[in-house]
């Protein structure tokens, strides 16, 4: 089956729901839903959002963590011909409040209290505190209850105002959906600079996740743990739209937590387990991980600049795992850009991050062998940056090709290695050090579990490296060591100056290392 089966989202939750109507689509704690009832609470939420007055190409917002409830509104505002606007579970109230304007969302669904934080008390306070949400007429708590102030519901309640809505009625707008038509405006995750909203079609989700699930090998019946936010490309199109494509079962998992994943893993026979390098490291050096059965686990598909080679070898010879497969992608090229191949061997996967998908192409602004930007041009780049025509233009160029701020080197076989941001460089005695390509070096010692590396100002040299390292459990390694081994294995203007032993690094929920944060430690 290929994408044109499909030509929305709308089209792919129905065939779903035909194709695989007993298998169980959900397991959310003690819940567990089969694709026919994950079909009837999509079209109840649906019917819902009709009810409420969403329009077709209206925005609907979503604050919440990965439950069944984000699926179902998800789904349910997407079918209803919204355009869903995610919101990262991280943001303070007036993060949240600044992305709700400039989407001019008219709806939001947010949870009740999450991590100890009430997102909709957060969200009041940023209110009382000046900012406007003159289009936000409706928010609705995905909870038992809700302030008692106009404009907000809970899901009960908004759920029973759309049973005035037919259900030929809710199908007869997911009708009306086209492929050309917007699905999501996914907001990029602010590390270098403002938020923007990357425009994506239901065309390019689902072309581009039909790719991602033939070149994962996701089937049906597969058991997927899904641990990437839902707000994040790689959570709900590689998790949630991917599921539906190949008949998987979601078990969603709201916080990243070892201890959960390995509790799901064993206990619901989880057979994909996508996620940055830190979950699969953290996975395998976990000492309770022989006390669970581990061994329905099958795919693992990960991503990051720097993916240690030993990582790759562990997952497949002391868990079994028998895809691993790295890839690459951004918000602005709908979160896929190159991936690995099954077959591809180990130092392919942990050293690259494979070949343009097809449908793509890709390039490097430099010599070949030599780093330099990344492009990349196909139906996956965005069709713009919402209300943003001057931001589109820096990053598009008139025929097509997408500047993606990454900073990489090409193979002869094509296949694609990130050396880092273009941000992230820094010049050490008229050199250029990439810190993805330093940090890839360091992490191959035996007593480093997690690195990150940024330029520091030096009297000298202009800028130096400064290396921050999470030591393996158990590990007596000192700054001295660690810089005296480096100058056995790299360039000497390549080496840290100084390194500073850290128990984590500070990640965004993404998985990317917030190095501003650093810098500014």
């Amino acid at each position: 089956m290929n994408a044109q089966t499909w030509s929305t989202i709308p089209g792919l939750i129905r065939d779903a729901v035909a194709r695989y109507a007993g298998r169980e689509a959900v397991v959310d704690g003690r819940t567990r839903i089969t694709y026919a009832e994950l079909g009837e609470r999509v079209e109840r939420a649906a019917a819902a959002c009709v009810a409420s007055g969403v329009e077709p190409g209206d925005r609907v917002a979503l604050w919440a963590p990965n439950t069944l409830d984000w699926i179902v509104s998800a789904l349910g505002a997407v079918s209803a011909g919204a355009v869903l606007v995610p919101l990262n579970t991280r943001f303070k109230g007036a993060e949240a409040a600044d992305i709700l304007a400039r989407s001019r969302a008219r709806l939001l669904f947010v949870t009740g209290t999450f991590l100890g934080t009430s997102y909709v008390a957060s969200l009041r306070r940023a209110q009382e505190a000046g900012a406007e949400l003159p289009h936000l007429d409706e928010v609705v708590v995905l909870a038992d209850t809700a302030p008692d102030a106009p404009g907000y519901r809970t899901w009960k309640e908004f759920l029973a105002g759309g049973e005035k809505v037919t259900a030929a009625e809710a199908r007869k707008r997911a009708d009306t959906v086209t492929a050309a038509d917007a699905s999501d405006i996914i907001f990029t995750s602010g590390t270098t600079g403002r938020p923007k909203g990357a425009v994506i079609t239901h065309e390019q989700t689902l072309r581009g996740y039909e790719i991602w699930a033939d070149l994962a090998g996701l089937r049906e019946g597969d058991r997927y743990l899904i641990v990437n936010p839902f707000f994040h490309t790689f959570g709900y199109k590689a998790g949630v739209i991917a599921c539906l494509m190949r008949g998987a079962t979601m078990i969603p998992q709201p916080v990243f937590n070892v201890d959960t994943v390995l509790a799901n893993i064993a206990a619901e026979r989880i057979s994909v387990l996508p996620g940055p390098p830190t979950l699969h490291q953290s996975l395998l050096d976990h000492p309770a991980r022989d006390a669970h059965d581990l061994s329905a686990l099958r795919v693992v598909v990960t991503g990051a600049a720097v993916v240690p080679l030993r990582l790759v070898e562990r997952l497949r010879g002391e868990l079994h795992v028998a895809t691993v497969l790295t890839a690459y992608g951004l918000t602005e090229a709908s979160g896929i850009v190159t991936m690995c191949r099954r077959g591809d061997d180990p130092e392919t996967i942990a050293s690259t991050s494979g070949r343009a998908i097809p449908g793509t192409e890709l390039r490097v602004a430099a010599q070949p062998g030599e780093p330099g930007e990344v492009l990349v041009r196909g139906f996956n780049v965005m069709r713009e940056y919402f209300e943003d025509a001057a931001a589109t233009r820096e990053v598009i160029t008139e025929d097509g090709w997408l500047h993606t701020g990454d900073v990489g080197v090409l193979d002869d076989g094509g296949n694609l290695r990130i050396t880092d941001r273009i941000k992230d460089m820094f010049i050490v005695g008229g050199f250029n050090a990439y810190p993805a390509e330093i940090e890839q070096l360091l992490g191959v010692h035996p007593d480093v579990a997690d690195v990150a590396v940024v330029g520091v100002p030096d009297g000298r040299l202009g800028e130096v490296g400064r290396a921050y390292v999470v030591r393996r459990p158990g590990s007596v390694l000192t700054g001295d060591d660690l810089i005296a081994w480096a100058r056995r294995e790299m360039a000497n203007y390549k080496v840290p100056r100084t390194v500073r032993f850290v128990t984590d690094l500070p990640r965004n929920a993404s998985g990317k290392v917030l190095k501003q944060e650093l810098r500014a430690g």
